[in-house]
C-alpha cells in the first residue's frame, strides 16, 4: 500500500510514494480563473499543502511531481519565481523581531532573482514596494502567504501589541494592492478580519473560504476518501471482521465510512450548504493508526493539534463561553456577524469558534436570515467540551473506577452521585456559578461530553425529554435533576424527579438489552453545600 503523507511538501509525495488526494482540478481552476484570492480553514486541514502544491506547479510545473494527477496534461501556465511566505514562522511577541523576519526572505528572494539597485528597509511594507520598484517591467512573480493572521491570533488578549501587530500587517498588504508585478496571490489563515486591509472595502482579493466551486478543495470528500483509502478500509473491516480484503462486499465499505463520517466528517465551508468535507488530520491519523496498531480505533486526533488552539485559550482567558448555546445542535447568529468579523477583539465568540473549527455551517448562507452554525462530528464536539472542561473546572476529575472503567459503565448509584459530586466541588463557581437547573445540567453535560461518554443532551421520547442520558454498550444511565437552595426542599423536589422518570418512561426509548439506570438527585445551591444533596435510584 502506498504510505499516508505526513509532509506539506508535493515534492516528498513522490519520493516517499505518499498518496495524494488529487485536488489538482481546484488549483487548475483557481489560478486560471482568478489573481488574488484568500480562503480560511481551521488549523491542519491541508491550507499549507495546498499552497505548496500551487508553488510548485509555478516554480517547477508539473513533471515530475503531479504524473497521474488530473492537472499533468492541461498545466499551461509558464514557470514564475515565487516568493513564499509562512507567518508561523515569525514572531508574534515582539513586533520588531517580527518585521526583521518577515524581511529576510524579501531580501533573499530579491537576491535570489537577481533584483537589485533597490533601497532597503526595516518596514515589510516599505521593502516589498521598493523591490516591486526595480524590477523589470515584464517580470511578474507568485506570492503565496501562509497563516497570514498569526500574529494577530496570538494577541488576542494584548489589544496593544494586537494593534501593532495589525498596522504592520495592513501597511504590508497596502503596499502589494493592485501591483502589476504579481501574476499570482495566495492567502491562508484561521481568521477573515475586516481590520486587516485584504479585506477592507476596495480590496483585490477574493474571499473563497465560503464559495461553493472550491469548497472541497480543502479536507476529503467521502469519494475521495473510498478511491484514495481504499486499501486502508479494506484493511480495517479485515481485522474487525476477521475476513480477508477479498471477500469484503461494498456494503462492508460503505458503512466502514458511515463510522468514520460520524467521528470525522460534515465540516462545511460551502455558501449553499451542500458540500461537505473530512478533517483531513484525523482521516489521515485514523487510517495509520490501523496500519500500526492493527484494529480499528476511532480516537480523537482534533483535539491533539488542533484542539487546543492559542487563539481559543486566550479568547477564554478574558471571555466566557456560552455553554448552554454550544450544548445545542444549531446556533443562529446574525448573517453580518458570520460574514464582516471586524476584530479579533470584538468577534462573535461563535464565529470563531467556526472560524477556529469547532463549529461549522449548518444552513446556507443569506443575507436576509440568520446563519446557523453547530459541531461537525462527535471528534470536534468531544474536543470542544474537553477544551471547555479546562476553563470551567479548577482540576480534572478521573471518569474511571478501578480498572480503567467508566463509573457511569459500572460503578454502583452511589459511585456515580460521589463522581459527580467530586466534579461539582471543582467547579470555578465565580466565574460559572451554579445558580438553576439548565446550569447543572450543562456543566455536568460539559463534563461527560468532554470524557468522551455517549451522552444525549434533552434526549427525547414520546412523553418528554430527560436532563441527561449516558448510553453504554450493556448500560444505559438516566438523570432527571432537581435544584433548590433549601433543605427542607430537598424531599419535594426528589418526589419531582422521581415522579417525572416513572410517568415519562425516560431511557426506555430503543433501549435493547442495556441495562436501565434511572437516577433522581437534587443538588442544593446554598452557599455551605454546593452538591448532589440527596438522590434516589427508580425502580
Amino acid at each position: 500500500m502506498k504510505l499516508i503523507a505526513q509532509s506539506e511538501n508535493i515534492e516528498d509525495f513522490l519520493d516517499s510514494d505518499f498518496i495524494y488526494v488529487d485536488k489538482t482540478e481546484y488549483i487548475y481552476n483557481l489560478t486560471r480563473n482568478y489573481k488574488r484570492v484568500f480562503f480560511s480553514r481551521p488549523r491542519r486541514f491541508g491550507k499549507s499543502l495546498t499552497l505548496n502544491t500551487i508553488r510548485t506547479l509555478f516554480e517547477k510545473g508539473v513533471d515530475p511531481y503531479f504524473k497521474g494527477t488530473w492537472i499533468y496534461d492541461k498545466w499551461e501556465q509558464d514557470k514564475y519565481p515565487v516568493l513564499h511566505l509562512s507567518f508561523l514562522e515569525y514572531s508574534a511577541t515582539d513586533l520588531d523581531a517580527f518585521k526583521k523576519s518577515l524581511c529576510q526572505p524579501l531580501r533573499d528572494f530579491a537576491r535570489l532573482n537577481k533584483i537589485t539597485d533597490y533601497t532597503d528597509d526595516t518596514e515589510p511594507g516599505n521593502l516589498i514596494r521598493n523591490i516591486f520598484t526595480v524590477m523589470p517591467d515584464q517580470m511578474q512573480i507568485v506570492l503565496l502567504i501562509d497563516e497570514y493572521d498569526r500574529q494577530l491570533t496570538a494577541n488576542i488578549n494584548n489589544s496593544e501589541m494586537y494593534e501593532k501587530f495589525r498596522i504592520c500587517i495592513r501597511d504590508f498588504y497596502g503596499a502589494i494592492k493592485g501591483k502589476k508585478q504579481i501574476k499570482f496571490m495566495a492567502v491562508t489563515g484561521v481568521t477573515r478580519l475586516k481590520d486587516v486591509s485584504i479585506f477592507s472595502v476596495g480590496s483585490d482579493i477574493q474571499d473563497l473560504s465560503y464559495e461553493f466551486s472550491f469548497s472541497n478543495m480543502i479536507g476529503f470528500t467521502r469519494d475521495e476518501i473510498k478511491k484514495f483509502y481504499i486499501d486502508y478500509l479494506r484493511l480495517g473491516i479485515s481485522y474487525e471482521m476477521d475476513k480477508s480484503s477479498e471477500e469484503i462486499t461494498e456494503t462492508e465499505i460503505e458503512a466502514f465510512i458511515d463510522r468514520m463520517a460520524t467521528h470525522y466528517d460534515s465540516y462545511c465551508f460551502d455558501k449553499k450548504y451542500r458540500n461537505k468535507v473530512f478533517s483531513t488530520y484525523s482521516v489521515n491519523n485514523f487510517l495509520h493508526s490501523i496500519v500500526s496498531d492493527k484494529e480499528v480505533y476511532f480516537g480523537d486526533y482534533w483535539y491533539e493539534v488542533g484542539g487546543l488552539p492559542s487563539i481559543l485559550m486566550n479568547y477564554m482567558e478574558s471571555h466566557n463561553l456560552n455553554i448552554e448555546n454550544l450544548l445545542t445542535s444549531e446556533i443562529e447568529i446574525p448573517y453580518n456577524d458570520f460574514m464582516n468579523p471586524t476584530s479579533l477583539i470584538d468577534i462573535n465568540e461563535n464565529v470563531l469558534m467556526c472560524q477556529t473549527g469547532y463549529l461549522t455551517l449548518k444552513s446556507d448562507l443569506d443575507p436576509n436570515d440568520n446563519v446557523i452554525l453547530g459541531p461537525a462530528n462527535s471528534e470536534v464536539k468531544s474536543a470542544l467540551f474537553r477544551l471547555l472542561s479546562l476553563k470551567v473546572f479548577k482540576k480534572n476529575t478521573s471518569p474511571y473506577s478501578t480498572g480503567k472503567k467508566y463509573v457511569l459503565e459500572q460503578g454502583s448509584v452511589e459511585d456515580i452521585i460521589s463522581l459527580f459530586n467530586e466534579v461539582l466541588a471543582s467547579l470555578s463557581y465565580d466565574k460559572y456559578p451554579v445558580n438553576d437547573e439548565s446550569v447543572l445540567r450543562a456543566l455536568l453535560q460539559v463534563y461527560l461530553i468532554g470524557k468522551n461518554h455517549d451522552v444525549r443532551v434533552e434526549q427525547h421520547n414520546s412523553k418528554g425529554r430527560s436532563d441527561i442520558l449516558v448510553n453504554f454498550p450493556k448500560r444505559r444511565v438516566v438523570l432527571e435533576l432537581k435544584y433548590t437552595e433549601k433543605s427542607n426542599e430537598e424531599q419535594i423536589k426528589l418526589a419531582e424527579a422521581e415522579k417525572q422518570i416513572k410517568e415519562k418512561r425516560y431511557g426506555l426509548e430503543n433501549l435493547q438489552d442495556r441495562e436501565l439506570l434511572q437516577i433522581a438527585c437534587v443538588f442544593n445551591g446554598a452557599k455551605d453545600k454546593h452538591q448532589i444533596t440527596i438522590f434516589k435510584q427508580i425502580t
